[in-house]
């Protein structure tokens, strides 16, 4: 038996002339080009855990118009993203009108599974790591199921099986993806992942985190590591024993994080001598208003809001960029917002800003919000659904206001000289963040 894992890889705007824009302007989209790049780690791991006598290949489609021929395959199973969703629709399609079955996964089945049952001869809801041994055990036997539920059984990473890296074609990417952790205890009200696969927060054993990294050391010795996790130091005990475990792994990596880091001196420290190069912090947006309401548990971020530039300037003191995400549109955020980021960002010396339209995808708790008020602008646009494209009317502003907002403010955030300046006080604040820390060391010794 053959299986064919199939990832829908490849992300452009929808609106044409933000995908022209990013074209002129790479700063704009380049965060949700690196996740659209990355390869599939749900695959990667499922691959991981097929019995040695299937075999298993993995492939990236990118544009169906260049896909000529179809990876061959007596089962073709399918990672995607929302915003990809009906072009995995058609390339099912595609694979079972030659006699193939097509299975999928992941967030976007798991909100709409009975839109996903319409075109896939299986569907898998949740995590997928409890129902693929059943499901290729079911499709062998001749008897696989149209639906595949975890039915509340969660999967505990201390069981998750090393990713099938072989797989992949490595010179393809210019970093690889390892996941220490999953869930993050904020409930953001537009956050999909956290909320629809992983309800609960969990932690990958550290000793089988470092054996995945080492086994893409043994592929790519100078590889850059994502971790692909929603908050990696959520958890300050498991964070710490990471650190401590990647400080002999000589590998540089990136990750998500909150604001909670900047507390920890001894983190940061630490995280620094590990081979961090860069953490994403989802800010959201520089306003109280825009803030406030924004966690369905609490108001974190908004409480966070005052020690915003102190929290950036220690974490960036330690020679670590933050990458500050800010979501436009927000229902507390009117036209005004655009200049109040531009004017945070100049404050906050940021070396780096992601800056993203909020999104309404099916199965978050804004989705269900929005649809409720009336204010989703196509209740199933899913290729809208790509963080840069508008599918919902915006509480104070019209939806022009949102669209022109973020080109303009793409424009000023992006611009060399906007980006060399932010590369310049990073550095004056890492080497401030130098000369404190030795004096502090004078200090003690005195």
């Amino acid at each position: 038996m053959k299986v064919v894992l199939i990832a829908m890889s490849g992300l452009r705007a929808y609106n044409e002339e933000l995908t022209r824009l990013g074209m002129t302007l790479p700063g704009l989209m380049d965060r949700g080009r690196i996740i659209a790049a990355l390869p599939s780690l749900s695959l990667l791991t499922l691959a991981g855990m097929t019995p040695d006598r299937v075999d298993v290949e993995y492939h990236e489609v990118e544009d169906l118009r260049k896909l000529e021929t179809l990876p061959a395959g007596d089962l073709a199973a399918f990672s995607t993203f929302t915003a990809r969703a009906k072009d995995a629709y058609e390339l099912s399609a595609r694979y079972r009108a030659a006699g193939v079955t097509t299975v999928v996964g992941g967030l976007h089945a798991t909100a709409l599974p009975e839109e996903a049952m319409r075109h896939f001869d299986s569907v898998v809801v949740g995590e997928g790591e409890p129902s693929w041994p059943r499901l290729l055990a079911d499709f062998e036997a001749g008897r696989l199921q149209p639906l595949y539920r975890s039915n509340g059984v969660e999967f505990s990473l201390a069981d998750a099986p090393m990713p099938r890296f072989d797989l992949l074609d490595i010179d393809m990417y210019n970093r690889l993806t390892v996941q220490t952790q999953g869930g993050c205890p904020w409930r953001c009200e537009f956050c999909a992942s956290s909320i629809t696969l992983t309800p609960r927060f969990k932690t990958k054993p550290v000793d089988r985190v470092i054996a995945e990294i080492r086994a893409i050391k043994a592929m790519r010795p100078r590889a850059f590591i994502e971790f692909a996790d929603d908050n990696t130091f959520a958890n300050k005990p498991h964070a710490r024993e990471l650190m401590r475990a990647l400080s002999d792994e000589r590998v540089r990596w990136f990750t998500e994080t909150d604001l909670s880091v900047a507390d920890d001196e001894e983190l940061l420290s630490s995280m620094r001598d590990a081979g961090c190069a860069q953490v994403l912090i989802g800010l959201e947006s520089p306003t109280a208003l825009g803030l406030d309401g924004l966690e369905l548990r609490q108001n974190w971020k908004r409480r966070r809001l005052d020690g915003y530039l102190a929290s950036i300037e220690r974490i960036q003191s330690h020679g670590i960029s933050v990458n500050g995400c800010f979501v436009l549109g927000l229902d507390g955020d009117g036209p005004e917002v655009f200049d109040s980021i531009w004017d945070f960002v100049e404050r906050s010396g940021l070396q780096e800003v992601q800056i993203t339209v909020m999104t309404a995808f099916p199965g978050t708790p804004l989705y269900s919000r929005l649809r409720t008020e009336g204010r989703l602008i196509d209740e199933t646009g899913w290729e809208r659904c790509t963080l840069f494209d508008v599918n919902f009317k915006p509480n104070r502003m019209s939806v022009s206001d949102l669209e022109h907002g973020l080109v303009e403010l793409g424009r000023r955030l992006y611009s060399e000289e906007a980006k060399s300046e932010r590369n310049h006080r990073f550095g004056r604040q890492f080497k401030q963040g130098l000369a404190r820390r030795r004096e502090e060391r004078r200090s003690h010794v005195c």
